[in-house]
């Protein structure tokens, strides 16, 4: 029952807390990213490796709607987490239904505004036509599940905002099995091709969002009237206060993504290719991190709403030990391991084979080493935002769209086409060092004005 699985994070050791937590995430985080894994396999393997790099070119302008939508809703719970750590469960449904109401029109606008997008952007970046096709297909049907996925991450953001991250786990592992059946069928049977794996992520998607529908409905403190769904002043002010920027910071780090991407596709169809390969495990190297940041926006912003500040500090230092020992074995599996598993998605010709694989590996091996970065980046930007304070986060995708349009421009110019490696981590590393330097500051702010606990 979803009522037993929600869980006040006021209480009892911040480790094992948040590591209970954050486990039901990342083994959810491993099969989602297990279907995106095998979406990319079986079009790499069986359409080929100009499918891959049709993949690889729309993945930016994926990301972006995807990042603004996860944005609002990560930014929504928020209030929801503050006021059920308040115990103030009337507010708590009056945030829901307005997070209802405004999820649906963001939801509905970015429907609209991205199909509208896709031909145009894909020529901004450079899109090679030999590509452009598969990629124009493929977003068409995934944008076109945009209010699918807008209802899951609500529903998804609502369950961990009280403490629930089982739930969403279930729908997930229920997810991947869906999209990996329909997979088969769509691409392995029916010959669909890159438009098949798409279907299958869509249906997948809507699957795991009747089963979190499911479960929302059964949690009782939730108890929404017909006026909680209108959009009252002070709780849309309180709540785009807290989304806006999550959103917008989601969007300003996508902008600096499709430039690199642009950057990529001069490099013709081979390097996008080893490139695609490798973003597409970019998602397991941050499993982990996604997972603990969810956990930590929950935990702090319970604690915050409880005005136990002394918890959150104490929580945050065992949240920042966890990340760093788990983001350096995840490193060292990847450093060993890399090349077996980038050969999942990689095919044709064995001179195709050997560029790409030799692109994806450098790459991948670059990203892995700053990992220990992009996991305090993750700590340290969740924590702001449990404290109510978004617009640090916001500021740092800033950073992070300079550093990596900035890297992505001109250090090719000056060491070739291996410069374009290093956008990733240097974009990390800036937005790593403004967060934590936010945090400190904010928690002192507070120290101020509310007594040690």
């Amino acid at each position: 029952m979803a009522q037993q699985r929600i869980r006040s994070m006021t209480e009892g050791s911040p480790v094992k807390l948040l590591i209970s937590f954050a486990l039901p995430l990342m083994v959810g985080n491993v099969f989602q990213q297990l279907y995106t894994v095998v979406d990319t396999a079986v079009v790499g393997q069986m359409v080929g490796v100009g499918a891959l790099a049709s993949l690889g070119a729309a993945d930016w302008l994926n990301w972006m709607t995807l990042g603004i939508i996860q944005g609002f809703t990560q930014g929504f719970a928020i209030l929801m987490a503050q006021y059920f750590g308040a115990k103030d469960y009337r507010q708590l449904s009056r945030s829901v239904g307005a997070s209802v109401t405004l999820s649906a029109i963001a939801a509905l606008l970015l429907l609209a505004v991205s199909q509208l997008a896709i031909l145009p952007v894909l020529g901004l970046l450079n899109t090679p036509a030999d590509i452009l096709g598969g990629s124009v297909l493929y977003l068409r049907i995934m944008f076109g599940g945009i209010p699918i996925v807008a209802a899951y991450n609500l529903l998804a953001s609502i369950l961990r905002a009280l403490g629930d991250s089982k739930t969403p786990l279930y729908a997930v592992v229920l997810a991947t099995f869906v999209n990996i059946a329909l997979d088969l069928l769509f691409v392995m049977g029916f010959h669909w091709g890159i438009g098949g794996a798409a279907g299958a992520t869509v249906f997948a998607q809507a699957v795991s969002t009747l089963y979190c529908y499911g479960n929302v409905r059964k949690i009782t403190i939730i108890r929404l009237e017909k006026t909680d769904f209108k959009l009252q002043r002070d709780m849309v002010a309180a709540l785009l206060r807290l989304g806006s920027p999550v959103a917008l910071q989601n969007a300003i780090i996508s902008v600096g993504g499709m430039v690199v991407q642009s950057v990529v596709n001069r490099f013709g169809m081979l390097f996008i290719a080893g490139f695609t390969a490798t973003n597409k495990l970019y998602g397991i190297l941050e499993i982990a991190a996604t997972s603990y940041g969810y956990a930590v926006t929950s935990y702090v912003g319970q604690n915050l709403g409880a005005k136990l500040l002394g918890r959150i500090r104490q929580g945050m230092r065992a949240a920042a030990l966890v990340a760093l020992i788990t983001s350096m074995v995840i490193a060292a599996a990847m450093l060993l391991f890399g090349k077996s598993i980038l050969g999942l998605f990689i095919s044709g010709t064995p001179e195709e084979i050997e560029a790409s694989m030799a692109i994806a590996y450098h790459y991948l091996a670059l990203m892995s080493l700053g990992l220990p970065i992009l996991y305090m980046l993750h700590i340290y930007r969740s924590a702001l935002m449990g404290l109510g304070d978004t617009v640090i986060p916001m500021s740092s995708g800033f950073v992070e769209m300079a550093v990596r349009i900035g890297i992505a421009l001109f250090l090719p110019l000056a060491i070739g086409q291996e410069g374009i490696y290093y956008a990733e981590v240097g974009a990390w590393t800036g937005a790593a060092l403004l967060l934590v330097a936010g945090y400190y500051v904010r928690m002192h702010g507070l120290s101020r004005n509310l007594p040690a606990r």
